[in-house]
């Protein structure tokens, strides 16, 4: 198969009603290398760059639940603030990719999503400095 890794897309393909931030960005656990007293943060196998997460409410009103998208930089992205009362900010995802996988747990298929920055819908992308590329 030619296709192999991460898919790209475009952020309104995956979220055509929008998409909102839940939370703050958070650096990702590198199960593996991290102990009960000491949490190491997760890098990027190919950058060497350090991973964030932050959990996506999709504005779809026939979706379920939430994502986590994945983001990359050696300086935790901000997330544009919220605005006009509501408790979540929207965003948009630039350099957006999807990898699907079945699921272990649940036997199902799922998918990942990572992402090279995030940023306000109307305004310029807020990644981290050195943010990488978005392929694993």
């Amino acid at each position: 198969m030619a296709m192999q890794g991460p898919i790209p897309v475009e952020f309104g393909f995956v979220f055509p009603h929008g998409a909102f931030v839940r939370g703050q960005v958070e650096p990702v656990r590198d199960f593996d290398k991290s102990t009960k007293d000491n949490q190491v943060q997760a890098r990027d196998k190919e950058s060497g760059e350090r991973v964030w997460q932050v959990e996506v409410i999709d504005a779809d009103p026939n979706a379920k639940g939430s994502v986590k998208v994945k983001l990359f930089g050696e300086h935790q992205p901000v997330p544009p603030a919220p605005s006009g009362g509501f408790p979540f900010a929207a965003v948009e995802f630039d350099g957006l990719t999807v990898t699907p996988y079945v699921d272990s747990k649940t036997d199902r298929l799922a998918y990942s999503f990572r992402a090279k920055a995030i940023r306000d819908p109307k305004g310029a992308a807020k990644a981290a400095p050195s943010a990488g590329k978005a392929a694993a």
